[in-house]
């Protein structure tokens, strides 16, 4: 297993091996998460690389990702525990004529009896793992309430079984792509960062990690149409993940430069709904057209 980093600058080194670009708040909270031991709020628009770094932690410290989906009606039994009620009914037919019940109560309610779910997976692993509780506002305040003790003590209550607490200090990341406010509750157990769309620079850094045979110059160009595009008003702007796929898309195609029928051609790309093609049609594919007629 990777050694714990001494220091935010080698925490950063050791995503950027990994293939994530991290800015410095990123590398700070994400040491701090490390050496203090606290979960990690990861706030902003979709996209922006929260989960991708939650995987590229994992990647980086040698851990095992364990990760929970978060969606509307999600439960204890879907995210903690249940009992493999089966299980249970075949040990209580087959003990049915020989013990009674307080007996047979006992022992139905063991952890051979558990299925665990990825949070109980994480806390019990005894491989210390990064936990990832993936678009966690797509939840209720029901669920966050119940999340409380995991992010407190790292530790989970059974009824019938009692207290399970973590026999490793897992790595627990939190992302939110901000449709809802959490609790106070939640956030005072939690560092916070706050990951919005990079600058146009440290865009560019990225598309040419992902995608270094691409001509220098189309990458530039390919940034700087990421960017004015996302300030159009659209339902939705294109992520760094699109950004990346629209770089292998022109290497594939061969393209030495983005002109106005390139970019119509691949938009559909970066560009994923109808009324939102034509915004970006009319507003940046005009002006690459006319920046086309202006170089003839």
């Amino acid at each position: 297993m990777t050694p714990t980093p001494q220091s935010p600058e080698e925490l950063a080194a050791g995503l950027r091996a990994v293939g994530y670009l991290p800015g410095e708040s990123t590398a700070l909270v994400s040491y701090l998460a490390t050496r203090l031991g606290k979960p990690v709020l990861v706030e902003g628009p979709a996209g922006v690389g929260k989960t991708e770094l939650a995987k590229s932690l994992a990647a980086y410290l040698d851990r095992t990702l364990v990760r929970l989906q978060c969606y509307e009606g999600l439960d204890e039994a879907k995210a903690l525990y249940e009992w493999n009620y089966r299980k249970q009914l075949l040990r209580i037919q087959t003990e049915a004529d020989t013990a009674g019940w307080q007996d047979v109560q006992e022992d139905i309610f063991g952890e051979e009896f558990l299925l665990p779910r990825p949070l109980m997976t994480a806390i019990a692993s005894t491989e210390p793992v990064v936990l990832l509780i993936d678009e966690i506002d797509k939840t209720d305040q029901e669920f966050e309430a119940m999340l409380l003790e995991l992010l407190s003590d790292f530790q989970i209550t059974i009824p019938e079984l009692g207290r399970i607490e973590a026999t490793t200090q897992p790595i627990v990341l939190l992302t939110s792509n901000n449709t809802r406010e959490l609790t106070e509750a939640l956030k005072r157990r939690c560092l916070y960062l706050w990951l919005d769309y990079p600058a146009l620079e440290h865009e560019l850094q990225i598309v040419r990690l992902h995608a270094p045979e691409l001509d220098e110059a189309v990458a530039k160009k390919l940034t700087e149409i990421i960017h004015q595009v996302r300030q159009l008003d659209l339902k939705k702007p294109p992520s760094i993940a699109e950004s990346i796929d629209w770089a292998r898309t022109l290497l594939l195609l061969g393209a030495n430069d983005i002109d106005h029928d390139t970019f119509i051609e691949t938009m559909s790309v970066i560009v994923k709904h109808r009324t939102d093609l034509d915004t970006v049609a009319a507003r940046v594919g005009v002006a690459l057209q006319q920046q086309d007629a202006s170089a003839a």
